[in-house]
């Protein structure tokens, strides 16, 4: 089926991996245990790394079939079908940003707690593991690479991420362009966009991606920043999260007093929306460093501007190593029973 085609490897498909690498690599963000429940205000608490983590999965990991439909489809891809094949498109903003994209790729993944969150500090896990729910592909290539056991598992840089990638893909799928096309990026410039959206080196951001690329602006005053933004800040106690932003909160008199989001949490222990309120208005001095937020927003194709390559840093992290490919069989059969 072309289509099936198209979009499991044009927009970021997973395939299996069939054996488990034994190299370390690295792992994302520390979460802070925000509540995704409007209504609440909880001050922000750090977790530090657990010793006991789902990482050590990758000691036992036996391959199980990848959880698709018929069509080799994961729940989120079938959610995004129609927009993907632009039976369902998605409304321009005066702009032609980004933010439409985002929001309706969000709205396609469930939060019912089948799409959870790991990140393993002991062992790092970049080798096999960048955060996000389905390999990403990009250039016929994986740019980030999921969970290998299917567990559709993620973390907070590594889902929005996986947004943007998502995204991007979406809005030249409807504007008719090609697909795999973020301003004439290589596979390289993604792969390194990555690892200043993963914070591998000193200032990086998700807001130094997307500028240093050409693919928007740098918000600088809250009152700027619109739904589909993405942001990260750092927190007292010590930890940071990576988000898509959804509003701000507000006191009786309109000041900005914390922020709403949607990410993958720890505290959520998965996909959700969440909010934070910041430090200086938790009476424990504790939450969001108001001055760490950054704000990047990812403005119309038609105003994308030029980028040098000599004008970014280049990270080595970790190497853009690639999954080994398997075959991914519907959930209804067993391994070793089907063939193509």
């Amino acid at each position: 089926m072309k289509f099936a085609k198209t979009i499991t490897q044009g927009f970021s498909f997973s395939f299996l991996v069939s054996a488990l690498f034994i190299v370390s690599g690295k792992a994302g963000f520390a979460e802070t245990n925000d509540v995704a429940t409007p209504t609440l205000s909880i001050s922000t608490n750090v977790h530090p790394p657990r010793e006991k983590d789902p990482g050590l999965r990758r000691s036992t990991y036996t391959p199980r079939v990848y959880p698709v439909d018929e069509r080799g489809f994961s729940p989120v891809d079938k959610a995004l079908a129609k927009a993907y094949a632009r039976e369902d498109l998605v409304t321009n903003d005066d702009e032609g940003s980004l933010n439409p994209f985002v929001l309706k790729v969000i709205s396609g993944f469930p939060l019912d707690g089948s799409y959870q969150y790991h990140c393993s500090w002991k062992p790092w896990e970049y080798d096999i593991y960048n955060g996000v729910t389905q390999d990403l592909w990009y250039h016929g290539m994986v740019v980030a690479k999921a969970y290998p056991d299917g567990s559709r598992c993620s973390y907070c840089c590594g889902f929005t991420f996986e947004v943007f990638v998502r995204a991007m893909k979406l809005r030249n799928i409807q504007a008719g362009l090609e697909a795999d096309d973020f301003n004439g990026m290589t596979f390289n410039d993604l792969f390194n966009a990555l690892q200043l959206w993963y914070v591998e080196g000193k200032s990086d951001s998700e807001q130094r991606a997307i500028v240093g690329y050409g693919l928007g602006n740098a918000v600088t005053n809250f009152e700027d920043a619109r739904p589909g933004d993405f942001l990260s800040y750092s927190s007292t106690p010590a930890g940071g999260h990576s988000v898509i932003f959804i509003g701000w909160l507000r006191d009786d008199a309109g000041k900005i007093i914390g922020l709403k989001y949607f990410s993958s949490n720890l505290s959520s222990n998965g996909l959700d929306y969440g909010q934070a309120h910041f430090s200086d208005y938790n009476k424990n001095g504790h939450g969001v460093l108001r001055d760490s937020v950054k704000i990047g927003h990812v403005g119309a194709i038609k105003n994308y501007q030029p980028f040098n390559r000599l004008d970014i840093p280049h990270r080595n992290a970790y190497a853009p190593t690639q999954p080994t490919p398997a075959i991914n069989l519907p959930a209804s059969a067993p391994l070793g029973v089907k063939s193509l």
